[in-house]
């Protein structure tokens, strides 16, 4: 048999041209893969046709919407992963969902290679082959993209010599990944940091400038995990995807940041990820309740450091895996109710109820009935005090 490519299969131009040009400058038979992660758009059935359309011996569709809501999406959401302080990970979550299935058809259809689009400038060609190398070591890799110096005027030509069955005529303006965590845009004239981004970028989130009526949501989590909205029981991914509806309409999680990527160069970005920043609010909030103070400190620090690995593709990583322990132990008290107010971009927390509540009505009111002896203060702060005291008295006489 001969070798086989395995490629990350979108649908689009770029991968669609990679099938006939793998197997003209391999002699391999290419096997596309197109995962669905929630990005909307094409059907995935007229998207297996085309890749055999195009040439693929073999063409697999994979529903992982649930399976990147329960496994993906939520870690992240235990981890408040944002990175940088405001990215909530969208493109850097879903690349190792794909990866995984990458191996798996791999290993089944006996693939010696795997492929992927992405160039030289980006953070996903380590994200596919961090992962890869994880997975299964043995897997070669091409890019096209990259490896070929591959552009968009070669792709069309290409196209139309071999006559793919492709429009090669639409093409956007900015450059596009989204799933069901969320959107990212980049490129055109969002590549000058000067130029504001215009109401044409969005398409997960409403102008939050427009007049409307505020939306309330109640959201329900155990451990960690969103298991309702307003008292309905749904699955993570039944609720992210009504989370970007609503929140969407709101005009949540529009986001505008030049970032730092992996390779080291600075990137402009704009995100739309609506579910997944009422969630990061609500769930955060939810941790300041029921999380004892100095584990909540400590687990803020791991928050950080496991959004940046899984940024720089290291999902699989030893590192990621003994944080991932260190964050479900501190899910274990994380359960109860978070109210929020959606309106004019905004969620905001108002209500807050959990039966592992370490807020405590009698120690923290100042009416009539206080439980907080104060009476100790005076001697605690004396206390605490005191190494700073010394040292400043050190100071003194030594100046």
């Amino acid at each position: 048999m001969s070798d086989r490519v395995v490629l990350a299969y979108s649908g689009g131009l770029d991968t669609s041209v990679a099938i006939p040009f793998l197997a003209e400058k391999t002699g391999a038979e290419v096997i596309a893969v197109a995962v669905d992660v929630g990005q909307g758009g094409e059907d995935m059935e007229a998207i297996r046709k085309r890749a055999i359309d195009c040439g693929a011996v073999e063409a697999v569709v994979v529903d992982a919407r649930e399976e990147f809501a329960r496994d993906f999406c939520v870690p992240a959401l235990q981890a408040n992963a944002l990175y940088m302080d405001r990215y909530p990970l969208v493109s850097a979550l879903s690349r190792p969902l794909i990866v995984k299935h990458l191996a798996a058809a791999a290993e089944e259809f006996g693939g010696t290679h795997v492929s992927h689009g992405c160039t030289g400038k980006g953070n996903d060609q380590v994200r596919f082959e961090a992962g890869l190398a994880a997975l299964n070591p043995d897997l070669k890799v091409i890019a096209p993209a990259r490896d070929y110096a591959w552009t968009r005027d070669k792709a069309i030509a290409f196209a139309e010599e071999k006559g793919l069955p492709i429009d090669v005529t639409k093409k956007s303006p900015y450059s596009i990944d989204q799933n069901l965590w969320g959107r990212a845009v980049e490129t055109g004239f969002l590549e000058d940091i000067w130029n504001a981004p215009i109401e044409d970028v969005y398409d997960y989130t409403s102008d939050p400038t427009v007049p409307r009526e505020a939306d309330e949501v109640v959201i329900t989590f155990v451990q960690g995990v969103p298991v309702a909205l307003d008292g309905r029981a749904l699955s993570p991914f039944e609720i992210i995807a009504e989370l970007n509806r609503r929140a969407g309409a709101q005009g949540v999680g529009r986001l505008d940041m030049v970032e730092d990527r992996l390779v080291g160069i600075k990137s402009r970005e704009v995100y739309e990820a609506p579910g997944a920043i009422a969630l990061i609010t609500a769930h955060m909030e939810l941790e300041n309740v029921t999380v004892e103070r100095d584990l909540a400190r400590f687990k803020r620090s791991v928050d950080q450091r496991w959004g940046e690995l899984v940024y720089d593709g290291l999902w699989f990583s030893p590192l990621k895996n003994a944080l991932d322990a260190f964050i479900a132990d501190a899910q274990q008290h994380v359960s109860g109710d978070i109210r929020l107010v959606m309106h004019g971009g905004r969620a905001v927390v108002t209500g807050r109820r959990s039966d592992a509540s370490l807020y405590d009505f009698s120690l923290a009111t100042y009416d009539t009935g206080d439980a907080f002896d104060q009476s100790l203060a005076k001697g605690f702060v004396q206390l605490w005090s005191l190494p700073s005291k010394i040292a400043a008295g050190r100071d003194a006489r030594q100046s």
